[in-house]
């Protein structure tokens, strides 16, 4: 039953994101340990936010810039690669407690600032936005960080924001493969969640602007802060 849970949970992240660009899949991340095994978390995650910016992605189309995508994929690659191999040695126990950790990093830690505006900057936000998803499952304020740099618009940058973190989940998504995981015996939750993401996102796609951004973003920092320090004491405390 309480995997159940993820379905609604699903829907409502997927919303968020929509709305103010970023912020569903760090909250989905920090709801999920407790709910299903450790060991699921980061497959369950990566294939459930897919289909939320994937479909949040074709759902404003006209804002998708196609000049960012192979530098990304290119960078990406090399990423899941090592990410995965970190991934695999992981003791699952204190999983939690690693999400935790990087939450908190993305929520109040300066971002890595990435200068320029060619290709570089793209392939070094694929490497390590993928390679770090493989380790804290959300990275999505680290790739608006960048974008924003080449236009703040708010519809361009939720729009490729959604396109970057689809290849980031793609991308992740053969790496777990790779290692091993078997998405077969999910696929009931998997479905589920995945029609809630999408859901999700043609609900946020249309609420998009009528939200007032910077408070609703102040709120989300402190609950999710919440949520991460529950993660790092986890392992202790169950």
């Amino acid at each position: 039953m309480n995997e159940v849970l993820l379905v609604p949970i699903a829907f409502a992240t997927s919303c968020l994101a929509a709305t103010i660009g970023m912020g569903g899949g760090i909250l989905l991340i920090a709801l999920m340990p407790g709910l299903v095994p450790a060991s699921v978390i980061f497959p369950l995650h990566a294939v459930t936010q897919l289909a939320s910016n994937v479909s949040r992605a074709a759902f404003g189309w006209r804002n998708i810039d196609r000049s960012i995508i192979p530098p990304i994929i290119v960078g990406g690659i090399a990423g899941a690669w090592l990410g995965s191999e970190i991934y695999g040695a992981l003791d699952m126990k204190w999983l939690p407690t690693v999400i935790g950790i990087f939450i908190l990093l993305f929520i109040w830690a300066p971002l890595p600032s990435i200068p320029g505006r060619g290709k570089m900057p793209l392939m070094l936000l694929g490497f390590y936005q993928t390679g770090l998803g493989m380790l804290s499952g959300a990275t999505g304020p680290l790739g608006a960080a960048v974008l924003i740099r080449r236009n703040s618009g708010r519809d361009w940058l939720v729009v490729n924001t959604a396109v970057l973190m689809s290849i980031n989940h793609v991308l992740r998504l053969l790496a777990f493969a790779v290692i091993g995981f078997s998405f077969v015996a999910w696929w009931k939750l998997l479905l589920a969640m995945m029609v809630a993401g999408v859901g999700g996102s043609w609900v946020g796609t249309k609420l998009r602007g009528r939200l007032p951004q910077m408070d609703f973003q102040r709120i989300f920092r402190w609950v999710v802060t919440l949520l991460a320090l529950r993660l790092i004491v986890m392992p202790v405390i169950f």
